[in-house]
């Protein structure tokens, strides 16, 4: 009480300074630092509220934007989550150590996923040390912890404290994902609905239509629970139109892989409901990508030089598209940054060249029967374009295997889980957890997004909701639900 009391005669004051502060900085012209109270609200919350701020950055995710796009010289990072996770990530390990009741609210130990991925974070920071470009690679090991601290080790707590914190979380994210599409869609509607035009209208939010494509995808399981939970009529009547609005987005986003991968989660959502046998479901799963990975040096070779990247709008050829790898530029692309990817990873496979460093080292390794129209030779082109071989290059073998094991061990988990758990409120939620994953792990197998806000929020706060919910999974928590 004395605390809610305080906190709300100092509220009062800031308000007030505020006001004065405003006064005389408008009256000498000093418009710049109007932004000071901002940032002292901002400190407010850091201070006082930080399942707000919590929020807050999951509802900006979508809407963030690149400071490499502004024409200030910009620095390459979102704005404005990445500061704000950076900062959320300090004070929290602040608090952490201030109070050690925190650490017994999460329970580690208990939580093998959180193990595999503090593991992994490890792994990053050696291959760091041994890394071709070691600020580079420093640099991915901070934005990695940014991303991971928040969602995952904060958001545990979060999720455990009440029991609509999950469905808050899923509303701020669908909010912005709601305004990001639309805007999208406007803006494609003034540019004809083309192909070519599908590919930067979702810029400034998204750099590219195949990450805003695997961010739709992700987020249609999520507006579906939410829908089915929401009990005010009006709400879930928006939330039906968002549903709506999500689906025109993903089917103008003209992203192959995207589509793929909502094919996939459905295949696994018909699998689950008929109560096929899980080992076959893992083994549907996982044989695949291990082949995949496997092979992906005797497919690039199989590729011919094309002349043409692709052109059609029509959604049934662009399916037949994504199997031609003979003159389809994208695929070739790919089979061609897979190629180089294998070749790092032969020169370099304990540790790889270091986390982050792709894009400045491939480049060399590019043969000239696998250059496309699209391939550059400045290593200036992106990533490896998948979620697998991107860390088979940078962090060699063990990377890689620590990375199959966590995505492994995470749908596994999730899968024995739902299997046993008899409440119904969890087992929708751990469901449409499967479902989200697989559309962007599936979806990983061809781009790779999880160094960006846009993907790592949600991707590592559902696995943080995983870990949140595992221990009340037997209870009666959600008896209205049954």
């Amino acid at each position: 009480m004395i605390r809610e009391l305080l906190s709300k005669r100092f509220s009062f004051l800031i308000i007030l300074v505020f006001i004065v502060a405003n006064s005389i900085l408008i009256y000498f012209n000093f418009y710049y630092l109007l932004l000071l109270p901002i940032l002292v609200i901002t400190g407010f919350l850091y201070i006082f509220y930080l399942d707000v701020v919590f929020l807050i950055i999951v509802f900006c995710t979508p809407l963030s934007f690149n400071f490499e796009n502004l024409d200030i010289g910009g620095v390459g990072f979102y704005f404005p989550t990445e500061p704000m996770l950076l900062a959320f990530t300090f004070i929290y390990i602040f608090k952490s150590i201030l109070n050690p009741e925190t650490k017994k609210q999460i329970n580690y130990v208990k939580s093998p996923t959180l193990l595999i991925i503090i593991l992994q974070l490890l792994w990053i920071f050696i291959t760091s040390i041994t890394s071709e470009y070691p600020s580079v690679s420093f640099k991915f090991l901070l934005a990695r912890s940014w991303f991971i601290i928040p969602m995952i080790f904060y958001g545990i707590s979060f999720f455990r404290r009440e029991e609509k914190s999950v469905y808050y979380f899923f509303i701020a994210f669908l909010s912005s994902m709601f305004i990001t599409t639309s805007y999208t869609l406007i803006n494609h509607m003034f540019n004809g609905f083309s192909e070519e035009s599908g590919h930067w209208v979702m810029w400034p939010f998204f750099k590219d239509h195949t990450s805003y494509g695997a961010i739709l995808a992700m987020s249609i399981p999520i507006n579906i629970w939410t829908i089915y939970y929401t009990r005010n009529k009006l709400f879930r009547n928006i939330l039906s139109i968002g549903f709506i609005i999500l689906l025109i987005g993903l089917y103008f986003s003209y992203t192959r892989a995207a589509w793929l991968s909502i094919l996939i989660a459905a295949v696994v959502f018909l699998l689950y409901y008929f109560k096929f046998k899980f080992k076959w479901l893992a083994i549907m799963v996982v044989f695949p990508m291990i082949f995949i990975a496997v092979n992906f040096s005797e497919l690039s070779y199989l590729i011919q030089k094309n002349d043409s990247e692709h052109t059609t709008e029509n959604f049934s050829e662009r399916i037949e598209s994504m199997s031609n790898v003979s003159s389809d530029a994208s695929n070739l692309e790919r089979l061609n940054r897979w190629s180089c990817a294998v070749k790092l990873f032969l020169k370099r496979p304990l540790t790889g060249w270091g986390p982050g460093t792709y894009s400045f080292v491939y480049a060399p390794f590019q043969s000239s029967k696998d250059l496309t129209i699209i391939s550059t030779n400045f290593g200036d082109g992106g990533n490896a374009h998948s979620e697998y071989l991107g860390p088979l290059a940078e962090q060699g073998i063990i990377g890689f295997i620590i990375n199959l094991f966590l995505i492994g061990f995470i749908f596994i988990s999730t899968g024995l889980q739902y299997v046993k758990c008899q409440n119904i409120y969890y087992k929708n939620l751990i469901l449409v957890i499967i479902l989200s994953l697989v559309t962007y792990f599936s979806h990983g197998v061809l781009n790779n997004y999880l160094d960006t806000d846009k993907a790592a929020v949600p991707v590592w706060g559902l696995v943080g909701i995983f870990i949140a919910i595992k221990p009340f999974l037997g209870s009666d928590f959600h008896k209205e639900h049954k």
